[in-house]
Formats: structure tokens, sequence, C-alpha cells
């Protein structure tokens, strides 16, 4: 009995791993890796916001509106609970998604709002932290670019047969993915720049010279 037993095991183990079995777990797990980091250099960015706003406080208090859009975006993106369920739940996913998007479009117009402070960009603790920012920002996208890949990989084996079918067996699905963002203005076809001056039209052909009269 104890040689059937192992023998139906290793048969098992053997069927599993050609269906695509061993490959679902190990991709679960590159996603859940990725997402941590994710979720990390969205978390160090978000630790920035409080500094970088009270800075820009002390040169630009009148650009209140721009000020108070970066600490409610942030306090948004504070209430969604980033489990690590959140990647099986498209709405909840979707949910994040647009709330890191609105913090991005909130910080991306406090910045500009700074172009009109000289003052504000000579300071050292603003230079230091819009530094640290752009980092982050770097990483953030070096993460999501990660998770976007092994997600990917992860969905084409829950699809693709036969792993298909371990994956209806076992109760995997497919994984929601972050979307292209600013997907209408990437989607834009370029324009042709002729640097301010419309072309000039080629000059038109002389006409050519009358018959000479005929006496």
């Amino acid at each position: 009995m104890r040689k059937l037993a192992y023998s139906l095991a290793v048969f098992a183990g053997l069927l599993l791993s050609g269906c695509g079995y061993n490959n679902m777990q190990s991709g679960d797990e590159q996603i859940k890796s990725a997402w941590s980091e994710v979720l990390n250099q969205y978390q160090r960015r978000a630790d920035l916001i409080p500094n970088l706003v009270n800075t820009v406080k002390g040169y630009a208090a009148q650009e209140s509106s721009v000020l108070l859009g970066v600490t409610e975006a942030r306090a948004k993106v504070g209430s969604i609970q980033a489990t690590p369920e959140l990647v099986n739940d498209p709405a909840a996913f979707a949910k994040f998604q647009a709330a890191q998007g609105e913090l991005s479009s909130a910080l991306s117009r406090l910045l500009v709002v700074t172009e009109n402070y000289p003052q504000l960009k000579s300071d050292q603790n603003f230079r230091d932290l819009q530094a640290q920012l752009e980092g982050t920002e770097n990483r953030i996208t070096v993460a999501r670019n990660r998770y976007i890949q092994s997600v990917q990989a992860y969905n084409v084996t829950v699809r693709q047969f036969p792993g298909n079918l371990t994956a209806m067996i076992f109760g995997y699905k497919p994984k929601p993915n972050f979307a292209v963002e600013n997907e209408a203005v990437i989607a834009k076809p370029p324009t042709v720049d002729f640097g301010g001056a419309a072309p000039t039209p080629a000059p038109a052909p002389a006409p050519a010279p009358a018959p000479a009269a005929t006496h």
C-alpha cells in the first residue's frame, strides 16, 4: 500500500508539473514579491509629502488649493488597505491605481506651481525633497514594470492550455494589472513641428515667353 501511495504521489506530481501547477506557484510568489516592492515605493513617496507640503507652504502659502489637493490625495491613498489580497480583486486594484494616479497628478501640479517661486527653488530643503521625490518616482516605475511583467507571465500560464485546466481545478484566476496611464495621450498620433513657422511654398514656375511676332 505504501508503495502504491508513493507511486500515485509521484504520478500526481509529474502530472501537476506538466500542467503548469508549479509555474503558477512560482509565478504567484513572484507577483507577491513584486507587489511588496510597489507598495514600499509608494509608501516612500507618501512619507515625503508632509515635509514637501510644509516646505512649499513656507514660501507659497497662497497656493492653498494646490497644497490642499496634494494633502487630500495622500489621505485618499492612505485610506485604501493595500493588502496582499488586493491583487486578486480587480475592483479594489483599480481603486488603488486610481488613487495613486490622483496623487501623481496632484504632485505634478504642485511642482509646476513651485516654478513661480525662485526663493523656494533655491531652498536647500526643498531641493533635497525634490531630488528624493524624483528618485522615488523612478523606483516606482521600475517596481511597477517588474510587477506588470510578473502578472503577464502568470496570466499566460493560467489562460493557456493545459494550464487553464489546472487553474480551473484549483481556482486560480488571472490577476489584474496596471493599466497604461494617459492612454488617450499615448494613442494620439504625433504632429509635425515646423519650428513655429509655416512651410514655405515652392515658387510657381515662370510663365513661358510669348512667341516672337512674325512679319
